[in-house]
């Protein structure tokens, strides 16, 4: 008996820009944005030294900015001067930066937060030795709300960041939160390879955008998707909570070609076929379920499955699709050995001792693809994540949402 178990994924441009630069010279004077450097004796191009050009300092963002995006850099720039020191701080922690060997520039190397104000004090002294001291505030956005971020092997599975994976295997970008404008967010959202490859972004849903290249990937390829959100309107005032990255590498090529003709699934490894495994398929027939009279079919779907997880021992149930009546002929209650899920309607690559006599002959199952002990062993050691299961000969479509039913899809309308 195999289960057809339904389950529900769970599943989300740029911010304001950096604010002009506020053009400051001389010390303070009382707290001020602008004086002449301690020690000046006044006079055009007045300064210390008889003569000396007065320093100048440029901050960025500029004094009294508002809605700065937290992504935006704070800079200090001195001319005729030097830099001492450089704090930007709001809420009683500091923001990191960096000040140049040559002392002339400071530029952060921390991160703003959300809804905040920031004073920028700066010390330093002007080319005569006077004390050059300023401070300036601006205030960052404030997001009606934030959302954040999961890499995803699939619905079901995060993605192991530095794992490997089957050439089926697509980035995948999970957001907690609804994503209206799609165009700020694709372009936050970086995809590198190594050897280089095209690809495209896909809106799976509302939440979740795939990356995938136009062919399965070659073995051996090192993948890092970068999701450089923070300061990113994704849409109603939602903001991207902070940055993430994550990266993997391409395993061997693993595919599986289940036929339901020949009733028989040829796995190919590295291009090479290795095993001939003869096996039953989804019996077919259509069932009427619930108050609703809600169709439910008996069929393993045609197209490129990819593998999502594997189970040493699942119980599968046909209640998990509504027939809980024992006397249906339809029910069942199970514990499945070695399953390899490879959808998520419940289609599974499985262990079935009982079915053998159909094996190769006659297509039985509730929808997933059952095989012997020897073969289901082979397969589950062999066969792994993001590994292809591919299904031809049936009358029914694997859909795009149905797991990982990316390679379905035409590239150009991906």
């Amino acid at each position: 008996m195999l289960s057809r178990r339904r389950m529900l994924a769970t599943g989300a441009g740029v911010a304001a820009g950096i604010a002009g630069a506020a053009v400051l010279t001389g010390c303070s004077d009382g707290g001020k944005k602008t004086g002449t450097a301690a020690g000046a004796t006044g006079g055009e191009g007045g300064g210390g030294g008889g003569g000396a050009q007065p320093a100048k300092l440029t901050i960025t963002p500029a004094a009294d900015s508002k809605d700065v995006a937290p992504s935006s850099p704070v800079t200090v720039a001195i001319e005729n001067g030097t830099l001492e020191s450089v704090t930007v701080a709001a809420g009683g922690k500091a923001l990191d930066g960096t000040l140049a060997e040559d002392k002339h520039n400071w530029q952060s190397t921390g991160v703003l937060a959300y809804g905040q104000t920031y004073t920028v004090t700066v010390t330093g002294v002007d080319a005569a030795g006077a004390a050059v001291n300023q401070t300036a505030t601006f205030t960052t956005l404030k997001p009606t709300g934030t959302v954040s971020i999961t890499f995803q092997a699939n619905p079901m599975l995060a993605l192991k960041n530095g794992g490997t994976y089957g050439v089926g295997q697509p980035v995948i970008v999970f957001f907690n939160k609804a994503v209206t404008n799609k165009d700020a967010v694709e372009q936050a959202m970086q995809v590198t390879t190594s050897p280089a490859v095209e690809g495209k972004w896909h809106w799976v849903s509302g939440q979740s955008a795939h990356w995938r290249p136009e062919k399965y990937w070659t073995p051996g390829t090192t993948v890092k998707v970068s999701a450089n959100l923070l300061g990113v309107d994704i849409g109603k005032g939602v903001y991207g909570g902070g940055n993430a990255s994550a990266s993997f590498t391409i395993g061997k090529s693993r595919i599986a070609i289940a036929d339901s003709n020949t009733k028989q699934m040829e796995c190919f490894i590295d291009g090479q076929m290795v095993r001939r495994i003869p096996c039953s398929m989804g019996k077919g027939g259509k069932g009427t379920i619930g108050s609703k009279g809600e169709k439910i079919d008996y069929l393993t779907a045609s197209g490129v499955h990819v593998l999502m997880t594997k189970e040493p021992l699942v119980t599968m149930s046909s209640a998990s699709y509504g027939v809980t009546n024992k006397s249906d002929p339809n029910y069942y209650e199970e514990k499945i050995r070695l399953a390899c899920r490879i959808s998520l309607s419940g289609e599974y690559v499985h262990l079935a001792d009982w079915n053998i006599p159909k094996h190769g002959k006659e297509n039985t199952s509730h929808g997933c693809i059952n095989v012997a002990p020897d073969h289901a062993k082979w397969f589950y050691d062999n066969f792994d994540v993001g590994d292809v299961v591919e299904v031809r000969n049936t009358p029914k479509q694997l859909q795009l949402t149905d797991g990982l039913g990316d390679w379905n899809v035409p590239y150009a309308q991906w």
